[in-house]
Protein backbone atom coordinates (compact mmCIF):
# COMPACT_ATOMS: atom_id res chain seq x y z
CA UNK A 1 0.00 0.00 0.00
CA UNK A 2 1.16 3.51 -0.78
CA UNK A 3 1.46 5.85 2.15
CA UNK A 4 -0.86 8.82 1.96
CA UNK A 5 0.91 12.08 1.27
CA UNK A 6 0.90 14.68 4.06
CA UNK A 7 -1.51 17.53 3.40
CA UNK A 8 0.13 20.68 2.03
CA UNK A 9 -0.55 24.06 3.70
CA UNK A 10 -2.47 25.09 0.58
CA UNK A 11 -4.69 21.99 0.76
CA UNK A 12 -5.21 22.59 4.48
CA UNK A 13 -6.47 26.16 4.09
CA UNK A 14 -8.60 25.19 1.11
CA UNK A 15 -10.31 22.47 3.16
CA UNK A 16 -10.73 24.85 6.12
CA UNK A 17 -12.36 27.51 3.95
CA UNK A 18 -14.60 25.13 2.01
CA UNK A 19 -15.72 23.19 5.10
CA UNK A 20 -17.14 26.31 6.72
CA UNK A 21 -19.79 26.62 3.99
CA UNK A 22 -19.41 30.37 4.38
CA UNK A 23 -20.70 32.97 1.95
CA UNK A 24 -17.12 34.20 1.71
CA UNK A 25 -16.07 30.99 -0.02
CA UNK A 26 -18.41 31.60 -2.96
CA UNK A 27 -16.91 35.02 -3.57
CA UNK A 28 -13.38 33.55 -3.63
CA UNK A 29 -14.20 31.25 -6.55
CA UNK A 30 -14.12 34.10 -9.08
CA UNK A 31 -10.71 35.51 -8.07
CA UNK A 32 -7.43 35.03 -9.98
CA UNK A 33 -5.27 32.24 -8.46
CA UNK A 34 -2.84 34.32 -6.36
CA UNK A 35 -5.57 36.54 -4.89
CA UNK A 36 -7.72 33.45 -4.26
CA UNK A 37 -4.80 31.75 -2.49
CA UNK A 38 -4.25 34.82 -0.27
CA UNK A 39 -7.89 35.30 0.75
CA UNK A 40 -8.33 31.56 1.33
CA UNK A 41 -5.30 31.46 3.64
CA UNK A 42 -6.40 34.62 5.49
CA UNK A 43 -9.96 33.33 5.86
CA UNK A 44 -8.64 29.99 7.16
CA UNK A 45 -6.68 31.93 9.80
CA UNK A 46 -9.88 33.75 10.85
CA UNK A 47 -11.71 30.43 11.08
CA UNK A 48 -8.95 28.87 13.20
CA UNK A 49 -9.04 31.59 15.86
CA UNK A 50 -12.83 31.90 15.76
CA UNK A 51 -13.18 28.14 16.28
CA UNK A 52 -11.09 28.41 19.46
CA UNK A 53 -13.85 30.50 21.05
CA UNK A 54 -16.79 28.57 19.57
CA UNK A 55 -15.56 25.00 20.07
CA UNK A 56 -13.43 25.02 23.24
CA UNK A 57 -15.76 25.01 26.23
CA UNK A 58 -13.17 25.75 28.93
CA UNK A 59 -12.40 29.52 28.84
CA UNK A 60 -8.94 28.94 30.34
CA UNK A 61 -8.00 26.46 27.62
CA UNK A 62 -9.40 28.81 24.95
CA UNK A 63 -7.38 31.75 26.35
CA UNK A 64 -4.21 29.63 26.29
CA UNK A 65 -4.88 28.64 22.68
CA UNK A 66 -5.42 32.28 21.63
CA UNK A 67 -2.17 33.23 23.39
CA UNK A 68 -0.47 30.48 21.34
CA UNK A 69 -1.89 32.04 18.16
CA UNK A 70 -0.52 35.46 19.16
CA UNK A 71 2.96 33.95 19.49
CA UNK A 72 2.53 32.07 16.22
CA UNK A 73 1.67 35.29 14.36
CA UNK A 74 4.75 37.06 15.75
CA UNK A 75 6.94 34.04 14.91
CA UNK A 76 5.49 33.79 11.41
CA UNK A 77 6.20 37.45 10.65
CA UNK A 78 9.73 36.87 11.97
CA UNK A 79 10.11 34.15 9.33
CA UNK A 80 9.38 31.08 11.48
CA UNK A 81 5.77 29.90 10.92
CA UNK A 82 4.81 26.48 12.32
CA UNK A 83 1.06 26.18 11.62
CA UNK A 84 -0.10 25.18 8.10
CA UNK A 85 -2.30 28.31 7.89
CA UNK A 86 0.68 30.58 8.50
CA UNK A 87 2.83 28.56 6.09
CA UNK A 88 0.18 29.20 3.42
CA UNK A 89 -0.35 32.88 4.27
CA UNK A 90 3.16 34.24 4.86
CA UNK A 91 4.55 33.98 1.29
CA UNK A 92 1.55 36.04 0.09
CA UNK A 93 1.33 38.60 2.91
CA UNK A 94 3.86 41.16 1.59
CA UNK A 95 2.26 41.39 -1.87
CA UNK A 96 -1.13 42.23 -0.40
CA UNK A 97 -0.10 44.44 2.51
CA UNK A 98 -1.17 41.96 5.20
CA UNK A 99 0.51 42.94 8.48
CA UNK A 100 0.81 41.27 11.87
CA UNK A 101 -1.42 43.99 13.39
CA UNK A 102 -4.31 42.80 11.22
CA UNK A 103 -4.06 39.22 12.49
CA UNK A 104 -3.54 40.39 16.08
CA UNK A 105 -6.71 42.49 15.86
CA UNK A 106 -8.74 39.43 14.85
CA UNK A 107 -7.31 37.51 17.83
CA UNK A 108 -8.12 40.48 20.11
CA UNK A 109 -11.73 40.33 18.92
CA UNK A 110 -11.93 36.62 19.74
CA UNK A 111 -10.46 37.33 23.18
CA UNK A 112 -13.31 39.77 23.76
CA UNK A 113 -15.69 36.83 23.27
CA UNK A 114 -14.00 35.07 26.20
CA UNK A 115 -14.17 38.07 28.51
CA UNK A 116 -17.40 39.80 27.51
CA UNK A 117 -20.83 38.28 26.90
CA UNK A 118 -22.94 41.49 26.91
CA UNK A 119 -22.65 44.95 25.35
CA UNK A 120 -24.17 48.00 27.01
CA UNK A 121 -24.75 49.94 23.81
CA UNK A 122 -24.13 49.96 20.06
CA UNK A 123 -20.92 51.99 20.46
CA UNK A 124 -19.43 49.19 22.59
CA UNK A 125 -20.60 46.54 20.14
CA UNK A 126 -19.03 48.50 17.27
CA UNK A 127 -15.60 48.20 18.94
CA UNK A 128 -15.96 44.41 18.92
CA UNK A 129 -17.25 44.38 15.33
CA UNK A 130 -14.28 46.49 14.21
CA UNK A 131 -11.87 43.78 15.39
CA UNK A 132 -13.69 40.67 14.14
CA UNK A 133 -15.19 42.10 10.94
CA UNK A 134 -13.91 45.59 10.07
CA UNK A 135 -10.26 44.55 10.06
CA UNK A 136 -11.18 41.41 8.10
CA UNK A 137 -12.87 43.65 5.52
CA UNK A 138 -9.79 45.87 5.37
CA UNK A 139 -7.49 42.93 4.63
CA UNK A 140 -9.94 41.45 2.11
CA UNK A 141 -10.16 44.79 0.25
CA UNK A 142 -6.35 44.86 -0.07
CA UNK A 143 -6.29 41.30 -1.40
CA UNK A 144 -9.09 42.01 -3.89
CA UNK A 145 -7.04 44.86 -5.38
CA UNK A 146 -7.69 48.14 -3.56
CA UNK A 147 -6.20 51.21 -5.28
CA UNK A 148 -7.98 54.05 -3.43
CA UNK A 149 -7.31 54.72 0.26
CA UNK A 150 -11.01 55.58 0.75
CA UNK A 151 -11.91 51.95 0.01
CA UNK A 152 -10.75 51.10 3.55
CA UNK A 153 -13.68 53.11 4.97
CA UNK A 154 -16.06 51.17 2.72
CA UNK A 155 -14.50 47.87 3.85
CA UNK A 156 -14.90 48.70 7.54
CA UNK A 157 -18.52 49.77 7.10
CA UNK A 158 -19.33 46.67 5.04
CA UNK A 159 -17.66 44.49 7.67
CA UNK A 160 -19.93 46.05 10.30
CA UNK A 161 -22.99 45.32 8.11
CA UNK A 162 -21.88 41.69 7.72
CA UNK A 163 -21.29 41.27 11.45
CA UNK A 164 -24.68 42.77 12.33
CA UNK A 165 -26.26 40.30 9.89
CA UNK A 166 -24.42 37.45 11.65
CA UNK A 167 -25.58 38.72 15.04
CA UNK A 168 -29.21 38.87 13.86
CA UNK A 169 -28.99 35.37 12.33
CA UNK A 170 -27.31 33.82 15.38
CA UNK A 171 -29.31 35.40 18.23
CA UNK A 172 -30.68 32.04 19.43
CA UNK A 173 -27.45 30.09 18.92
CA UNK A 174 -25.37 32.72 20.71
CA UNK A 175 -27.85 32.98 23.60
CA UNK A 176 -27.53 29.22 24.17
CA UNK A 177 -23.76 29.79 24.50
CA UNK A 178 -24.43 32.51 27.06
CA UNK A 179 -23.56 35.37 24.69
CA UNK A 180 -25.94 38.18 23.75
CA UNK A 181 -24.64 40.72 21.26
CA UNK A 182 -27.82 42.80 21.03
CA UNK A 183 -27.02 46.04 22.92
CA UNK A 184 -28.44 46.02 26.45
CA UNK A 185 -29.90 49.52 26.23
CA UNK A 186 -31.83 48.50 23.09
CA UNK A 187 -33.10 45.31 24.72
CA UNK A 188 -34.38 47.46 27.58
CA UNK A 189 -35.96 49.98 25.20
CA UNK A 190 -38.00 47.19 23.58
CA UNK A 191 -38.63 45.36 26.87
CA UNK A 192 -36.82 42.14 25.89
CA UNK A 193 -35.03 40.28 28.69
CA UNK A 194 -32.01 38.00 28.32
CA UNK A 195 -33.85 34.98 29.74
CA UNK A 196 -36.51 35.33 27.01
CA UNK A 197 -33.80 34.92 24.37
CA UNK A 198 -32.31 31.93 26.18
CA UNK A 199 -35.73 30.31 26.55
CA UNK A 200 -36.54 30.95 22.86
CA UNK A 201 -39.53 33.04 23.82
CA UNK A 202 -40.94 34.90 20.80
CA UNK A 203 -43.03 38.04 21.31
CA UNK A 204 -44.10 41.22 19.55
CA UNK A 205 -41.44 42.98 21.63
CA UNK A 206 -38.76 40.63 20.28
CA UNK A 207 -40.00 41.16 16.71
CA UNK A 208 -39.83 44.95 17.17
CA UNK A 209 -36.28 44.69 18.57
CA UNK A 210 -35.16 42.55 15.63
CA UNK A 211 -36.82 44.88 13.12
CA UNK A 212 -34.83 47.74 14.65
CA UNK A 213 -31.58 45.74 14.30
CA UNK A 214 -32.40 44.78 10.72
CA UNK A 215 -33.23 48.34 9.67
CA UNK A 216 -29.86 49.42 11.06
CA UNK A 217 -28.08 46.63 9.14
CA UNK A 218 -29.76 47.67 5.87
CA UNK A 219 -28.69 51.28 6.51
CA UNK A 220 -25.10 50.07 7.05
CA UNK A 221 -25.14 48.25 3.68
CA UNK A 222 -26.38 51.42 1.98
CA UNK A 223 -23.74 53.55 3.73
CA UNK A 224 -20.99 51.09 2.78
CA UNK A 225 -22.00 51.00 -0.89
CA UNK A 226 -22.06 54.81 -0.98
CA UNK A 227 -18.48 54.88 0.38
CA UNK A 228 -17.01 52.59 -2.31
CA UNK A 229 -14.93 54.69 -4.74
CA UNK A 230 -15.90 54.15 -8.39
CA UNK A 231 -12.26 53.41 -9.24
CA UNK A 232 -12.32 50.30 -7.04
CA UNK A 233 -15.80 49.00 -7.79
CA UNK A 234 -14.59 46.38 -10.28
CA UNK A 235 -11.75 45.15 -8.05
CA UNK A 236 -14.05 44.93 -5.02
CA UNK A 237 -16.60 42.71 -6.76
CA UNK A 238 -15.93 39.76 -4.41
CA UNK A 239 -16.96 41.95 -1.47
CA UNK A 240 -20.06 43.02 -3.38
CA UNK A 241 -20.86 39.34 -4.00
CA UNK A 242 -20.71 38.74 -0.25
CA UNK A 243 -22.90 41.80 0.30
CA UNK A 244 -25.47 40.39 -2.13
CA UNK A 245 -25.48 37.02 -0.33
CA UNK A 246 -25.59 38.52 3.16
CA UNK A 247 -28.29 41.05 2.33
CA UNK A 248 -30.43 38.34 0.74
CA UNK A 249 -30.01 36.34 3.95
CA UNK A 250 -31.08 39.38 5.97
CA UNK A 251 -34.24 39.67 3.86
CA UNK A 252 -34.94 35.95 4.36
CA UNK A 253 -34.72 36.46 8.12
CA UNK A 254 -37.16 39.37 7.86
CA UNK A 255 -39.52 37.29 5.71
CA UNK A 256 -39.49 34.53 8.34
CA UNK A 257 -40.76 36.97 10.97
CA UNK A 258 -37.36 36.78 12.73
CA UNK A 259 -37.68 33.09 13.62
CA UNK A 260 -34.05 32.99 14.71
CA UNK A 261 -34.28 31.82 18.32
CA UNK A 262 -34.81 28.12 17.56
CA UNK A 263 -33.04 27.78 14.20
CA UNK A 264 -30.27 29.13 12.00
CA UNK A 265 -31.74 30.53 8.80
CA UNK A 266 -29.42 29.98 5.82
CA UNK A 267 -29.31 30.18 2.03
CA UNK A 268 -28.63 27.03 0.01
CA UNK A 269 -25.17 26.65 -1.59
CA UNK A 270 -26.78 26.86 -5.04
CA UNK A 271 -28.48 30.14 -4.19
CA UNK A 272 -25.24 31.61 -2.84
CA UNK A 273 -23.44 30.57 -6.02
CA UNK A 274 -26.20 32.13 -8.15
CA UNK A 275 -26.05 35.41 -6.24
CA UNK A 276 -22.25 35.49 -6.53
CA UNK A 277 -22.36 34.74 -10.27
CA UNK A 278 -25.04 37.38 -10.85
CA UNK A 279 -22.84 40.04 -9.26
CA UNK A 280 -19.78 38.81 -11.16
CA UNK A 281 -21.48 38.62 -14.56
CA UNK A 282 -24.12 41.33 -14.38
CA UNK A 283 -22.72 43.60 -11.69
CA UNK A 284 -25.94 43.80 -9.74
CA UNK A 285 -27.70 42.51 -6.66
Amino acid sequence: MRESQPMSPQDYVQQKAAASGSSFYYAFLFLPPERRAAITAFYAFCREVDDVVDEIKDPGVAATKLAWWQKEVLQAFAGKPTHPVMHALMPLAPAFGIESRHLMAVIDGCQMDLNQTRYLDFAGLTTYCHLVAGVVGEVAARIFGQTDEATTLYAHKMGLAFQMTNIIRDVGEDAMRGRIYLPLDEQQRFGVKANELMQRDYSDRFTALMKFQTDRAHALYDEALALLPAADRRAQKPGLMMASIYRTLLREIEASGFQVLHQRIALTPLRKLWLAWKMQALGRF
